[in-house]
């Protein structure tokens, strides 16, 4: 008789637990919401949806690509590969040959426009300098305390470093871990020229992988419970429960503020607390104009948004383009920052009328900060047989999708252990 798991959040981690466990057990998926994906799939009402906020995937993130393929989702046609590139209007503009690394990024830097040459020998230097420390910190530093410690000047500043924390860590460059962003830097730019390719998506974010995934649990005999919120985990005799009913595991994947209310750890609940949030907010905008940028992902140095991205050419949505801001310490009312965003779409499509649509998606709690200090607690709660999963919980990555991927698969991997399940 196969032992029964149950999975508790139906987002990129849980789902990834639930994958991993299918056909070697019994498994439930709770899930609070109508829909899985958690903070990143599409949602809204019909003939009103929207992705809740634009995604950028990396070459490196090979246990999300694996479990795409898994479910039926092929990669190549579902994301837009672009090779590394850095293309922000009067600023940098970089584009990194197919070339094996670190020689990609070597000439992709050499040749770059908009970066004096005194600044691409300061970025190259402070590149190398975590390269020969294997991307280990001795010490957690902030990113403002190490780029001054590098000599990182204003411009690198302005036109590199902020844009690419704001992307990977979604926390300011004075709160950010340095730690963190090596460990991102080390597994893309400081691995092969792939792993540092860019992976856009080319379908909304629940086809990507949370509705594929869903559909395959089903087929594949699992029960689903959308719409249903769990209001305790517990242990009860040596067998952990989910709202009463008994399971041989239990895996929380949820946000460390929920964590807090279904399990009664003291512990567990004082490191959930000490974690801090960071919002995004995403502008959509459609034009009666193709866009045409001349880049699906492109920056503007100085501009209200970090990213803007054209949605047409990605994903067929005629007209629209995708503009993210990243933590925003705070935000214009929506008419100032719609016109602000737009100015922004003119610096790159300068023949951009009025936009005819629009729609602003701020999720206030997108992704933890990822702050020097922050002690993550692992896969294990205190309880035998109850597992925590989430990006919070992964060691080393910030609040990204492959962050929540691996931290489901290390829990599956444990429920797998305790449970005698074959690897």
């Amino acid at each position: 008789m196969k032992p029964r798991v149950a999975v508790v959040g139906a987002g990129w981690a849980g789902l990834a637990a639930a994958v991993e466990l299918a056909g070697q057990a019994d498994v439930t998926v709770y899930e609070a919401g109508r829909e899985p994906g958690g903070r990143a799939r599409r949602g809204g009402k019909e003939g009103d949806r929207f992705d809740n906020g634009q995604h950028i995937l990396l070459g490196a993130y090979a246990e999300c690509l694996r479990l795409m393929r898994t479910v039926g989702v092929e990669p190549e046609r579902a994301l837009r590969r672009l090779s590394m590139q850095w293309l922000r209007e009067g600023g940098l503009r970089m584009r990194c040959p197919r070339l094996p690394a670190p020689l990609h990024v070597a000439l992709g830097l050499a040749l770059a426009d908009g970066l004096a040459w005194l600044d691409k020998w300061r970025l190259a230097r402070a590149l190398r300098s975590l390269q020969n420390t294997g991307y280990r910190l001795a010490r957690d530093v902030s990113v403002e305390v190490w780029l001054a410690e590098q000599g990182q000047s204003a411009a690198l500043r302005r036109d590199f470093w902020r844009p690419l924390v704001a992307s990977a860590l979604n926390t300011p460059l004075e709160r950010a871990s340095m730690r963190v962003l090596a460990a991102v830097l080390r597994d893309s730019l400081g691995a092969s020229r792939e792993s540092s390719d860019l992976l856009l998506p080319a379908v909304d974010l629940s086809e990507l992988f949370p509705a594929p995934a869903w559909r395959w649990l089903g087929e594949r005999g699992a029960s689903l419970r959308a719409g249903e919120r769990v209001a305790s985990i517990r242990l009860n005799g040596g067998s952990p429960e989910v709202d009463g009913v008994r399971y041989d595991g239990v895996i929380a994947a949820v946000a460390p503020y929920h964590v807090q209310s279904l399990l009664e750890e003291p512990e567990l609940a004082a490191r959930a607390a000490a974690y801090r949030y960071c919002p995004i907010a995403t502008v959509y905008l459609r034009f009666e104009q193709s866009p045409r940028l001349p880049s699906p992902m492109m920056g503007v140095s100085g501009g209200a948004a970090d990213w803007l991205f054209d949605r047409e050419a990605l994903c067929g949505e005629t007209g629209w383009l995708a503009a993210v801001i990243s933590a925003p310490e705070a935000l214009p009312p929506a008419e100032a920052l719609i016109r602000a965003v737009t100015a922004d779409a003119r610096r790159l499509a300068p023949w951009l009328g009025e936009p005819a649509q629009s729609k602003i998606i701020v999720e206030k709690r997108a992704t933890f900060a990822s702050e020097t200090g922050l002690s993550r607690p692992g896969v294990r709660a205190k309880w035998p047989r109850i597992y925590l999963a989430g990006d919070w919980t992964h060691p080393e990555y910030p609040a990204t999708l492959e962050g929540a991927v691996r931290s489901g698969l290390a829990a599956a991997a444990a429920a797998k252990r305790d449970l005698r399940i074959e690897q």
